[in-house]
């Protein structure tokens, strides 16, 4: 019995993570977003999760060292490209960053890689 209700748990956690995943796309996309140059910040094939810890506050921005995962890995959509993994190192600024409605961080890059959006969750949060 027990370990049934642990199955069902699990299950139950995986499926809150895919719709969870999943609205993460719509946001991006439907949110109308822009960066404070104006830019449409897109959604899930340039826009990705930074991994948990790769985000410190540092003096006048953010330090992003780590991985940014996107594509179907986030949004559970095949339609959205095959998952990739980038590395970053870089430092956004406090007046370039968003705030994040989902209390994640997320990059947005142009074709080039360069940032384009990056969303932080409120301070407190």
């Amino acid at each position: 019995m027990l370990r049934r209700s642990t199955l069902l748990v699990h299950a139950f956690l995986l499926a809150a993570s895919l719709t969870g995943a999943h609205a993460h796309d719509i946001w991006i996309n439907r949110g109308g977003y822009r960066n404070p140059a104006g830019e449409w910040c897109c959604g899930a094939s340039d826009c990705g999760v930074v991994a948990p810890g790769a985000v410190k506050a540092v003096a006048g921005g953010y330090s992003v060292v780590g991985t940014v995962t996107y594509g179907a890995a986030i949004t559970g959509n095949s339609a959205d490209g095959p998952t990739r993994q980038d590395r970053v190192n870089e430092v956004v600024p406090y007046s370039q960053s968003l705030p994040s409605p989902d209390g994640s961080y997320w990059r947005c890059k142009r074709p080039d890689g360069s940032p384009r959006c990056f969303f932080a969750p409120p301070p407190g949060s």
